[in-house]
Parts: structure tokens; C-alpha cells; sequence
């Protein structure tokens, strides 16, 4: 079962590789007009893959470029593309001198020039600066503080827009009269283009009075300023941006529901929405497999359940890990020696939380490793230490950087 589900892993990060999404693209856009005089922008995690592609492609139609990823995530030099790596899930200094020459190169543009935007995953937190009086700092620490409280990405990003200088549209205006061809990778929750790495070249349908509300329901600490900055409104019309999403978690889990089908599983795509608390998310799951061991419902045994989206972790603890690794510790102790189950909750981008590890793969032996050792998983849990559990059961998902990111993935094998 582990194997299987290795090998569905594998399949589901080669289906979401940005490289033959963005070369189909940028064909079809060919098809239609011509493109010359092209700035290259990327930003997030697949922005080295994107941006090599699209210059494989193009060619001499783009003058100059820029593209910015998290640390270790680039793959080598691309003519012409300023390249730059910088902090993630946290902007850090790299961040602001690298949105700075972004802004710099894409500065006084024409109406007969074209950016072309390339977005992906983490583009949030390695496009960024802070509107005037906020500095980077408190950018770090709000962030912290939301990612730490539970908020949804989408909460996440509607204060992070209303404090920048370059989200909500702005960075779209910035670059007017030139116009933007945006391509974009979702890491969101039904492709929200105003939420995905903050919409920086969309309109934003989120208002200043949500901003203010998601402050005050997870009670987060703010300066002055950026108590003012969180009451400008962001821009609600842009007219110079054509956007594509040209991959989602739906084409993952699709994707990872036929290769279990050919595997020989019954296969059940279950949602792609999933966004509540991780910890609950994998005591569901055990749930369903128990209901499918005992009964054959949902679905018949052998089966698959698959699931996407993006689930939130209320950090308490002081531990290590990530949304995916809870989910997979919490599902582990709810089938403690349940005999023919596993499942695997990863994250795409290869990442999750500050770690290794893009995930875990765990099954009904898992959490008697940890108690073997001397550990309570339990304990572990509640600490949010969820690294620390997988690592002392070898449980982890370790893949490296993928070069893509469409949210995460989950798959329970039950026979």
C-alpha cells in the first residue's frame, strides 16, 4: 500500500509541473497575436519552472525578466532572468530588495509593452512590500501571528493586500498603460484570482472592513500605521490584465484518482475544498476508514479516498512540523492498529510548515512505532510537534522542492 501510494505521489506532482500548462498557454496566446517586447515576471514557488518555460518558448519576444522563489527552489541560470530566492512562509529583507527591482524593471512601461506574470504558490510572501511606515519586521510578525491563529489563506491575504504596497491590484497598476498577461498556478481554494498569491495584478473583492474584522477575530497585535493602512481601500477595477489559471488541486486529485483506478482501487474523488483544522480533517478520515473496514461505505474495499484543499493548524505548542504532518499524525492515532490502512496527506510544492518534509505517509502501525520509542504521540500532537512524531516512526514524505504547488493532496488506501 505504501508503494502504491508512492508511486500515485509521484504521478500527482508530474501532472501539476507548470512546464507543459505554461508552453500550451503561451502557444495559444501566440495563435492569436503576436508578443514582443515582453517583461518577464514570476513569483512563488514554481517560478524557476515557469519562467524557463515560458523563455524556451519566447524566446527574443522577452527583452528582460525577473523571477523570485523560495530559498533552494531555483534550478540554475535563465538568460536574461534576474533570478532571486528569498523567504518563505515569512517575507524576509531578499524579499523587499527583490520586489524593489521588480518594481524598478516594470517601471515607466508603454501601451505596446506586456508584462508577462507568472504566479504560483508563495508568491504572498516572496512579492512584498510593505505599504510606507510598516517595515519588514511587523510584516513578519502580522503574518506570524495569522498564520499561527487558524485564519484561512484567504483571511491571510486580505490583510496582507490592505498593508501592501504591490497586492490587491496594485502591482496591475503599477504597470499601466503596459498591459498583463497573467498565468497562473492555483494554490487556492477555488482559484480565487484575488486571493492567489494576493492578487497583486487582480481586482480585490475583499473591502478594509473585512481586513479590520479578521484582525479583531483572531486578536492580532498591529502598529498604528498599519492599523491605518488596513483602512485604504485596495483597487476594485483594472482594466489592463488578461488572467489564466492553467492549474488547480482539482487536476491533482483527478490525476490521483486515475492512477489508483488503474492500480485497482474503487476511487473517490471526495472534495477539493477541504479548508478546517488539520487535526480534524485526519480524525475524519479514520473515521472513513473504519466506516469503509466495516462496512464497505462509502465505498467498496479495495478502495481510494481522495481529497485536496488547504487545512489550517491553531499553533499552540511550541513544536515542529506542518498542516499535512498533523493531519497525518492525527489520522494515525485514530486507527492505532488498524490493520490495511494508510494514508498520505502531502503538500504539492514538496514543503510543509517550516520543514523537509512536503508531508507524511502513515498507516495503523505508525503511532505503535512512536510508543516504542518512548514517546507519546498523544503528547506530540498537542505540542504540535507533529515532525518530531513522523520522523521517529520514518513516516515522513520527504520529496525536496517540486517545482510546482497546487495546494495539498490527500489519499487513504483502505483493503
Amino acid at each position: 500500500m505504501r508503494s502504491d501510494i508512492s508511486e500515485i505521489v509521484a504521478g500527482v506532482i508530474s501532472s501539476v509541473l507548470p512546464d507543459t500548462a505554461v508552453m500550451e498557454k503561451i502557444a495559444e496566446i501566440l495563435r492569436e497575436r503576436e508578443l514582443n517586447n515582453v517583461i518577464l515576471v514570476a513569483i512563488g514557488k514554481a517560478a524557476w519552472r515557469m519562467s524557463s518555460t515560458a523563455k524556451s518558448v519566447l524566446g527574443d519576444r522577452i527583452s528582460n525578466g525577473i523571477l523570485i522563489t523560495k530559498y533552494g527552489h531555483s534550478e540554475g541560470n535563465i538568460e536574461n532572468i534576474e533570478i532571486y530566492e528569498a523567504g518563505h512562509p515569512l517575507p524576509d529583507e531578499n524579499t523587499l530588495l527583490a520586489t524593489k527591482r521588480a518594481l524598478e524593471m516594470t517601471s515607466k512601461l508603454s501601451s505596446n509593452q506586456t508584462v508577462l506574470f507568472l504566479i504560483s504558490g508563495g508568491g504572498s510572501a516572496l512579492f512584498e512590500l510593505p505599504k510606507d511606515g510598516i517595515t519588514i519586521a511587523e510584516m513578519q510578525d502580522i503574518t506570524n501571528q495569522l498564520l499561527k491563529s487558524g485564519a484561512s489563506i484567504v483571511e491571510v491575504n486580505t490583510v496582507r493586500k490592505h498593508l501592501s504596497a504591490v497586492k490587491g491590484g496594485r502591482f496591475a497598476q503599477h504597470v499601466a498603460p503596459a498591459k498583463v498577461i497573467s498565468l497562473v498556478l492555483s494554490d487556492v481554494l477555488e482559484d480565487r484570482l484575488d486571493s492567489i498569491a494576493s492578487g497583486p495584478a487582480y481586482p480585490d473583492s475583499s473591502t478594509s472592513q473585512q481586513a479590520l474584522e479578521i484582525v479583531k477575530r483572531y486578536n492580532i497585535r498591529l502598529s498604528q500605521k498599519a492599523f491605518e493602512a488596513l483602512g485604504e481601500e485596495t483597487p476594485k477595477n483594472i482594466d489592463n490584465v488578461e488572467s489564466y489559471v492553467i492549474g488547480s488541486v482539482r487536476t491533482a486529485c483527478k490525476k490521483a484518482q486515475q492512477l489508483a483506478k488503474a492500480m485497482g482501487y474503487n476511487a473517490l474523488l471526495l472534495t477539493t475544498s477541504l479548508d478546517c483544522e488539520a487535526r480534524e480533517v485526519g480524525r475524519m478520515f479514520g473515521s472513513i476508514a473504519k466506516e469503509i473496514k466495516n462496512y464497505d461505505k462509502p465505498i467498496e474495499k479495495p478502495c481510494a479516498i481522495i481529497a485536496g484543499g488547504e487545512t489550517v493548524v491553531h499553533v499552540k505548542g511550541n513544536g515542529k512540523g506542518g498542516r499535512n504532518q498533523e493531519l497525518a499524525l492525527s489520522f494515525a492515532l485514530s486507527v492505532e492498529r488498524l490493520d490495511r490502512v494508510a494514508l498520505c496527506s502531502f503538500g504539492t510544492d514538496g514543503t510543509d510548515g517550516p520543514t523537509d518534509a512536503a508531508g507524511g505517509i502513515v498507516d495503523g502501525q505508525t503511532v505503535q512505532k512512536i510508543r516504542r520509542a518512548g514517546y507519546s504521540p498523544e503528547e506530540l500532537l498537542e505540542n504540535n510537534d507533529s515532525y518530531t512524531a513522523l520522523k521517529i516512526a520514518n513516516d515522513l514524505l520527504i520529496t525536496g522542492p517540486t517545482g510546482t504547488n497546487v495546494n495539498d493532496v490527500i489519499i487513504l488506501l483502505v483493503v
